[in-house]
């Protein structure tokens, strides 16, 4: 008996010391961890100036700045989440923000901002600021523009920003608690809740949720520390009246034509010209566009060739006239133009006293090879234009080239489509004198595809289609390839002289030619014809656009007119 004492002593200490040690396994696996997560590095913040934004409930790339006691964003950050139609002119060193009727303005680095309007303002803090070469708008300002809320939080840096305000489940808290970064007892804490905090429910879990707090963490609760949810509406602290941008709409299909005046002597063709078309009947010509107006210097001064005997006599006929500026037919300097609101200003002013002078019903810009760089500047001569033009109850059309991605997306059509009556879109040039191999001016596909293309950012009813009445002559030597334009009846009459039959192409849905010359010169003509505008504005039909523009008066046969009048009359 005295033998087995040690040995129950030894039983009883190991299993106390087993005990003891399941008891620490037990505690440790179901006890609550009260290690901290770095609340910075959670949320991204990069130095003490840093703002990280939570928005939609998610950290997003863009972050904003704290500069003074003040919130702001990059312009770029401003643009592509809040506002898009903020200007910043880099060589007038401002920033202008257009409203349907007026403009708003501001030097960057001032705190004052003035509009046409006559009103005026100022922040107790820069408006607009450079830092390390980037614009930043501060966020109270661009409150005054869109509807947004933001609350800042401090210790470390974030934003809460809310652009919808959408029913929310929330959840009174029934016990002091933590968030964690995980679902589990063992997870790092975000932060810490009291009874009575309210936290918005993200995910429901078996024994943990997902949930957001007031103040912008974002992690997991208990479910048993959580009372029933509730239904909760935000409401949004300062509503703005966003203005509209009102345009107009013709109640009948646009059939317009462009007319080439490169003097006020061409005036005096237009009687002969709209003599030959449909004009004035239903479905028939009812828009011509004379190119009047290009630039005459570097500082938006233009030469004109508007008469008013012109406008009288094709109202006469039943048409409005659209008069044309361009940007590459004059002496001026389009780029130098439209960078300087003084110059844009200049520009429109001249055009719109030109307008009133002979009676103009539009104005139809037309501004070709503008530079990526010159985007945001062409966009804002659009936007200031169409003020202007909105005030004189005149029509607003601009011409476009066929949507090539990144070569001319700096057009910003969409934006053209809110902002201006009408968006044309040429569809022509597909090969021109230049390219690199011989093709059709304008086969169907290259037409379709610069539909649907518009359409998809332009509404339909803003989109007018525009298609060729000339075609080219191709001449290949050499691995040399040149071509010349012509009418339609001179390349008609080109066919005939050289004795060559025409097939239809199936691919370009128009009639196509060839043949050598004696010393190996290849010959070829895509023709643009009665038969192939009537495919191109059966496609036009298709997208249900608001009609058909052509390039030029003059060079069509009379035969095609019977055919877009025909289409215009469905």
């Amino acid at each position: 008996m005295k033998k087995a004492i040690p040995v129950l002593i030894a039983v009883a200490l190991i299993l106390l010391v087993g005990g003891f040690y399941a008891g620490q396994q037990l505690l440790e696996k179901y006890s609550y961890s009260s290690e901290r997560a770095d609340a910075a590095e959670y949320f991204g913040v990069r130095d003490d100036a840093d703002v990280p934004i939570l928005m939609a409930h998610e950290l997003i790339e863009a972050h904003a700045r704290f500069f003074d006691g003040h919130c702001y964003m990059t312009a770029a950050d401003v643009d592509a989440i809040l506002c898009s139609r903020f200007y910043a002119g880099e060589a007038d060193q401002m920033l202008i923000y257009t409203m349907p009727t007026e403009m708003v303005y501001t030097r960057i680095g001032e705190k004052t901002w003035e509009s046409t309007d006559g009103s005026s303002g100022t922040l107790d803090c820069p408006i607009a600021r450079m830092e390390n070469d980037t614009l930043y708008i501060a966020l109270d300002y661009v409150q005054r523009f869109a509807n947004f809320d933001y609350m800042l939080y401090r210790d470390p840096n974030r934003m809460l920003l809310f652009t919808e305000w959408v029913p929310e489940k929330r959840a009174p808290v029934n016990k002091d608690t933590s968030v964690r970064v995980r679902g589990g007892v063992k997870s790092e804490i975000l932060t810490d809740l009291e009874k009575g905090d309210q936290v918005e429910i993200l995910e429901e879990l078996e024994n943990w949720s997902k949930v957001q707090t007031e103040d912008g963490f974002i992690g997991y609760v208990e479910n048993k520390r959580l009372s029933d949810p509730i239904e909760y509406q935000r409401l949004q602290s300062n509503p703005v009246e966003i203005p509209e941008y009102t345009s107009i709409s013709k109640p009948y299909q646009i059939n317009m034509v462009w007319h080439l005046i490169a003097g006020k002597s061409g005036n005096s063709t237009v009687e002969s010209l709209v003599a030959a078309t449909n004009a004035g009947t239903e479905g028939g010509l009812n828009t011509i566009s004379p190119t009047w107006f290009c630039l005459s210097d570097d500082e938006g001064g233009i030469t004109s060739f508007a008469e008013e005997g012109y406008v009288n006599f094709a109202h006469s006929k039943g048409l409005e006239v659209w008069g044309m500026v361009d940007n590459f037919t004059g002496e001026g300097d389009g780029v130098k133009v439209l960078a300087h609101l003084t110059y844009r200003k200049a520009l429109i002013d001249a055009l719109i006293d030109e307008a009133q002078r002979v009676g103009l019903d539009g104005i139809n810009v037309d501004f070709e090879a503008v530079p990526s760089s010159s985007g945001e500047d062409f966009i804002e001569f659009i936007r200031e234009l169409s003020i202007a033009c909105r005030k004189n109850k005149l029509v607003l059309s601009v011409d476009n080239y066929v949507p090539m991605g990144s070569l001319n997306d700096h057009y910003d059509r969409a934006e053209q489509g809110v902002v201006a009556d009408y968006v044309i879109v040429m569809g022509y040039d597909e090969h021109y004198k230049g390219s690199p191999e011989a093709g059709s001016v304008a086969s169907i596909g290259y037409v379709e595809d610069g539909i649907r293309r518009t359409v998809a950012e332009v509404p339909a009813s803003k989109v007018i289609g525009g298609m060729p009445f000339y075609t080219r002559v191709w001449a290949t030597s050499n691995g040399e390839i040149d071509s010349s334009a012509l009418g339609m009846a001179d390349a008609a009459q080109w066919v005939k002289d050289r004795g060559l039959t025409l097939t239809w192409d199936e691919t370009t849905c128009q009639n196509y030619g060839e043949f050598k010359e004696k010393d190996g010169t290849l010959r070829q003509i895509w023709m643009e014809d009665a038969e192939s505008i009537r495919t191109k504005v059966t496609v036009m039909e298709t997208y249900d656009i608001a009609g058909v523009a052509a390039w030029q008066l003059g060079y069509e046969t009379p035969d095609v007119w019977d055919v877009i009048t025909a289409a215009m009359k469905k």
